[in-house]
């Protein structure tokens, strides 16, 4: 599995989320998406339906979808209802924890966070070293 870590300089996760999924889509990918809260998936999910003004990015969110069915899935859990090939971690989740308990689960995982904020980037170091140390191939962008 790849792991991605991408860090947030110039454009905030609203601008480069929905980018990446156009990208992870295009490869023929699922994704699944978890957020830190049911708020902020609530919030994604609005954006994603609004982001473009001649199209959106069609999706589903936790509770409010048959996940199977969803070629973007978003949730504050740790579930992969439409077998995503990629999965994005943002607000600060734990995806060090979650992926060495199932290195094989994904194609790609990609822990998105804002480079300016100092508890998200010493976050992010954090992850990257246990990742590191647990015999991960990482990538930083």
């Amino acid at each position: 599995m790849e792991v991605l870590f991408y860090q947030l300089l110039h454009a905030p996760l609203e601008r480069a989320l929905p980018v990446l999924l156009e990208k992870t889509l295009e490869r023929k990918w699922k994704a699944a998406v978890q957020t830190g809260s049911d708020q902020r998936a609530e919030a994604l999910d609005a954006l994603l339906w609004t982001y473009k003004d001649d199209s959106f990015l069609a999706h589903g969110a936790a509770g409010s979808c048959d996940g199977e069915a969803q070629p973007v899935y978003l949730t504050s859990a740790n579930d992969n209802p439409n077998a995503a090939h990629v999965r994005f971690y943002v607000d600060g989740i734990d995806a060090a924890t979650a992926l060495q308990a199932a290195p094989d689960a994904y194609e790609r995982a990609v822990l998105m966070f804002d480079g300016t904020d100092d508890e998200q980037l010493s976050n992010a170091r954090g992850q990257w070293k246990q990742l590191k140390d647990s015999g991960f191939a990482l990538q930083y962008w």
